[in-house]
């Protein structure tokens, strides 16, 4: 049953993918950068390295961006542009978390380094691509080869963030379609939550999980009672009160890229109804498989972790390679 069902979200899909995303294998080569900016790994690398030394959190905030960059008009940078008189950003989308977004500043930093190394050349989406995989090594997670060769959009698209990225509350097979729509599979989709392993998130997204049905998925033990209680001192019941308050969404290894994430959803207390409904959902067949699977081989998570964040990364619409640029400043287009 959940082959098929993978089978029809994806005939719902596929006629509007094959309009909007690129027909072919985007031109991206490890190579890309080899005589132009040869430095250009290790520059990323060690901005990186100084950002999640001082802080771990900044490992997720890079990471978070290089996902929502993707899901709007492919990974072109897109997410980083900021609101102009003549361009409306994609930062203040409510699925963004209304500005709730974070490392720009890293982004800026790295952008800063590179134009001083090799001026005009690297592109803003590739800094991010690279620094999203950095960023998930420096806090104990897999490597992965990442194809280079990007270029940044023009354009941003608020109504394609409000459309395209996943909400925290929103249910499985809305979600799975959204990562249909993309080209990522269901075991992408439940590989790539795993990134939810590190970070926080705030009230406003775990406020209807923690006075909704998390006793239900939980069960009624002193452990998953006293985990509720501190989560609800975190977050009131009263909208508007705490919205922006913050908690990690792996509560045991928070600033540990592991397979910990699995293991809270086995045990019912996913922080995000996304989140636990890979696992408890009636619908999740085959994705309370995957979790399982995750949960009991954190190899075969990192290795489809992965592979899927390489899929991912060559997430590409046509237009920014006919018609994009490599931003000066990645916040705003050329003049």
């Amino acid at each position: 049953m959940a082959i098929s069902l993978q089978c029809f979200l994806f005939l719902i899909c596929i006629s509007i993918f094959s309009s909007t995303m690129a027909a072919t294998d985007p031109p991206l080569t490890l190579d890309y950068y080899k005589s132009t900016c040869p430095n250009v790994f290790d520059i990323v690398r060690k901005e990186m390295e100084c950002h999640v030394l001082s802080d771990p959190r900044n490992a997720a905030f890079i990471l978070r961006l290089h996902f929502h960059d993707c899901f709007v008009q492919g990974c072109d940078g897109s997410i980083l542009l900021d609101d102009t008189i003549e361009l409306q950003g994609e930062k203040k989308a409510s699925t963004n978390g209304l500005n709730s977004l974070k490392g720009f500043r890293i982004i800026d930093k790295i952008k800063n380094k590179l134009e001083s190394e090799c001026p005009g050349i690297v592109s803003c989406a590739d800094i991010l691509t690279i620094a999203a995989r950095d960023a998930v090594i420096l806090v104990g997670g897999p490597y992965w080869h990442v194809p280079v060769g990007r270029k940044d959009s023009k354009t941003a698209s608020y109504d394609l963030a409000m459309e395209n990225i996943p909400s925290a509350n929103e249910g499985l097979l809305s979600i799975i379609a959204k990562f249909l729509y993309q080209g990522l599979s269901v075991t992408d989709m439940v590989a790539l939550s795993g990134a939810h392993t590190i970070g926080m998130a705030r009230c406003e997204s775990f406020r209807a999980r923690i006075y909704g049905d998390f006793e239900a998925t939980s069960g009624k033990n002193p452990i998953s009672d006293s985990y509720l209680s501190e989560l609800r001192s975190v977050c009131p019941a009263i909208i508007g009160s705490g919205d922006n308050n913050v908690t990690a969404m792996d509560n045991v290894t928070p600033n540990l890229f592991d397979n910990s994430f699995y293991h809270t959803l086995l045990r019912g207390e996913g922080l995000l109804n996304s989140d636990q409904e890979l696992y408890s959902s009636l619908l999740g067949i085959e994705t309370k498989s995957l979790v399982q699977k995750y949960a009991a081989d954190p190899v075969a998570f990192f290795n489809q972790f992965s592979d899927s964040m390489v899929k991912l990364g060559n997430i590409t619409n046509s237009d920014s390679f006919v018609n994009g640029e490599v931003r000066k400043n990645c916040r705003f287009v050329n003049t």
